[in-house]
Order: structure tokens, then sequence, then C-alpha cells
């Protein structure tokens, strides 16, 4: 139901079009409780009990809490930063049927292409600028509409109701102007408090400006932009800064590029996990046999949306492990490893989650379905630690406007803040949170 926990994650989500953004949003909330940051480039110095973070690419951002005594494992969760939607080209405009100036795009990602249609866009990212000698990035965000992407009126296209296929390199350009109108670039410059020629570079997307807000005669449903996966990771975000203090190292996560398969040097699929927790280490003077046990007492949470079972389809669910909207917090399971989930980190979560007073859900595919994946067992291939997936119980999944249950973001924020306020403890073939 509506209340001041999704009233602060729809205005994270409206202040976060794009991963950058995002970045952004975290790092502030950081800062605000006493985070430092650090450089990848730079030497390390750390003290115990000290917080820390950085940055990559300026779209994924790392933090960690460290323990006052020895460190028994990291505590992790990962989420992602971004979005489907569309990349502006670097020549960012063409003309079109003589009279109009449309935005060249390319899709990023694996969105629901119809949902863009007919909707007031803006456009969003950063600007690569020269200033005294300098590349500096700069963050845009114009706060009006900008362009719109027309459908073909049905008298024009028969078959627009009949499974009509639309082209990204046809359908899907938005119209920014007349031939008579403005020039993005310029724009932007304006936006940014620079001269057009200052820009070298840049990385803009298209960005759906709707508001996020509440529907049903309750308020039951939560009904917002990008909800995958920016539910998740300022979920997580709330947990690992209310958390109290542990043995652990705390870690959180959020990665770029997941909708595009995590293979960049921001994503879950570099090194980046792995560097990051040995350069923890050796900042704390430990040798190989301890970074070894610090693996042994260490978890990870890949927290990634789930689809909720659809009221229209709901042939789409395995009848037997299909979450619902306020259900509770989702745990993802998969036999070809799609999802991390194993029977250990199952337990492990269910047994947190009791004490905490968390539902919890199961969630696996249909069986002739395929179904989606997510960072979880991207990241445990550079790191292999004990992990499970979760996620949050949501509809129209890669939709511009997508839906999930009011309840249930509080269910996640209980769930981490008592996660990282544990830390894990093996012996053979036990586990037992402390």
């Amino acid at each position: 139901m509506e209340n001041t926990l999704n009233r602060q994650l729809l205005d994270h989500i409206a202040a976060s079009p794009t991963a950058f953004h995002a970045v952004a949003q975290a790092a502030g909330q950081l800062e605000k409780a006493g985070f430092r940051r650090v450089e990848m480039q730079n030497d390390w110095s750390l003290q115990g009990g000290g917080k820390y973070y950085f940055t990559v690419n300026d779209s994924t951002l790392i933090a960690f809490r460290l323990p006052q005594g020895t460190p028994t494992g990291f505590i992790i969760t990962a989420s992602h930063s971004d979005s489907p939607t569309f990349k502006i080209k670097a020549n960012p405009q063409r003309t079109a049927a003589g009279q109009y100036v449309q935005l060249n795009t390319e899709r990023y990602g694996g969105m629901l292409l119809s949902t863009w249609l007919d909707r007031p866009l803006g456009v969003a990212g950063r600007l690569l600028v020269e200033e005294n000698g300098r590349i500096v990035s700069r963050l845009v965000y114009p706060q009006r509409n900008l362009a719109i992407i027309p459908s073909v009126a049905p008298h024009l296209n028969s078959e627009a109701n009949t499974g009509f296929k639309l082209n990204a390199a046809v359908d899907t350009y938005p119209l920014f102007s007349t031939t008579e109108g403005g020039d993005l670039m310029e724009l932007l410059a304006c936006e940014a408090g620079v001269a057009k020629e200052q820009i070298l570079s840049h990385d803009l997307y298209l960005v759906c400006r709707d508001s996020g807000t509440t529907v049903g005669t309750k308020n039951e449903f939560l009904c917002s932009p990008r909800l995958d996966d920016l539910g998740c990771a300022f979920g997580c975000l709330e947990g690992f800064l209310t958390a109290k203090d542990s043995d652990a190292i705390a870690v959180y996560c959020l990665f770029d590029n997941e909708e595009v398969g995590s293979s960049t040097k921001q994503g879950a699929a570099s090194t980046l996990l792995r560097d990051a927790l040995r350069r923890i280490f050796h900042a704390l003077g430990g040798g190989e046999a301890y970074w070894q046990r610090l693996l042994g007492g260490s978890f990870l949470v890949s927290a990634d949306n789930a689809h909720a079972r659809h009221p229209n389809h709901p042939e789409f669910s395995d009848e037997q492990n299909c979450p619902y909207l306020n259900g509770g917090l989702v745990v993802k399971y998969n036999a070809n490893q799609r999802y991390t989930t194993d029977g250990v980190s199952d337990a492990l979560l269910r047994q947190l989650c009791r004490e905490a007073g968390v539902p919890l859900q199961r969630y696996a595919n249909r069986s002739d379905l395929p179904g989606g994946s997510t960072l979880g067992s991207i990241a445990t291939t550079q790191v292999p630690i004990r992990a499970v997936d979760i996620g949050l119980a949501q509809l129209a999944m890669h939709s511009c406007y997508e839906t999930m249950g009011s309840d249930d973001y509080a269910h996640l924020v209980r769930a981490i803040t008592a996660l990282y306020s544990r830390s894990l403890h093996t012996e053979g073939s036990s586990w037992m949170w402390k």
C-alpha cells in the first residue's frame, strides 16, 4: 500500500532515468551516510569500521563497510542499474518524409517495443565535454517531453491489431521536431551549461517520463518505469544503509549492462567484483589461505525482479511455482543455472527471512519456456561463493511502464536489512547465521 518507503522508491526512480543517474543517486545516499569515495586506480588505505565506495564508468557502483574486528566473509547483494530502452546514436538526428526530424536510435536490451508508442518521451544520459583541456562528464536530463513515437492508424495499417510486427529500423524512430525545429545537441549543451562545440561525445537514451503511482481500490499496485531493476537496486541499498554492524564485510553492488549480457568492463561478467574483493582483502593484510576462508564464509544475493503470474495469461506460469503481487519476496530456481539458487542457499535465505518475518514465494519457469536469467550465475563464475537469486514479483517486465505489489518493496528492505546485519559461519556441511 502507499507508504513512505514506496514514495522514496518512486522518487529515486524518477531521478534515475539512466544507469548514470541511478549511480549518482546511490552515491549521494552513501555520502550522506558517511561513506568515502575511493578510486580503483589509487592505493586504498582502509580502516576497521570504515565505509567506502567507488564507481566504474559512472554507471556501476560498489560500496563496502568493514567490521571493527577480523572479517569472517563477504555478505554481498548485486542488482543492476540499466533498463531496456532506446540508445541515441552518435549522429543523433535524421530527416523523415521531407518535413520531420527524428532521433536516430537503436534498441538497448529486450524491451516490449509496443509500450513505447504514443507516449511522451524524454532524453537523458551524459555528455563528454572538453573543459580547459580536460574531458569531463556532465549528466543531463531536461525536465520536458522531447519526443514521441507515433503509431500508424488502423485505417492505414489493416494488420495493426492482428499481430503486426514492429521493425526497429522503421517503426520506432521518435519524432523530435519539424525541419524548422531545434537541434538536440544544442538543447543539451544549454542544459549542461556548455557550448555545443565543447561536446566531444555522448551516451544518451530515450526515457519514459510517466510518473510512478499506486493503482487499485486500496492502492495495492505500484506502477512505474524501470521497476526492473531499480526496485531491487534501491531496496538493497536501503537495507545496506540501515543494517546493524556484523562480523562480515558488507558489500553492495550496482552493475550496469545486465540487460545486454553483462559482458562489459562495468558488468557482472567482468573481473570487477573479484578484483574489488581482493583489493579489500589485500588492504587488510591477509594471506591466500585466509582469502579462501573468507570465500567459504561469504554469501551473495542476486536481486532482480521475477515474473508474477499474469491475470490474462496464467497458462504462462508453472502453476505450483508462480509468485503473485503482494505475496512476498520471490526466490528463483532453474535447473540449468540461469538462476544461482541451490538447496543450501535457499535454506539459508529461508531461515533468515523466517526470523525477520519476511514472506517468501517460489518461482520457476514453465518447463517448456526458457524464461530469463540474471547476474547471479554470471558473477559467481568470477567469485565462487554461495549465492541465491531473489526478486520482486512484477507484471509487464521490460515494458516502459511496469507493475508490482505495493507491499513487496518493504519485504525486500526488511530481508536485506536482516542479511547485512548477520555473518555466515560454515563448518563442514553445516551453516549458521550469527
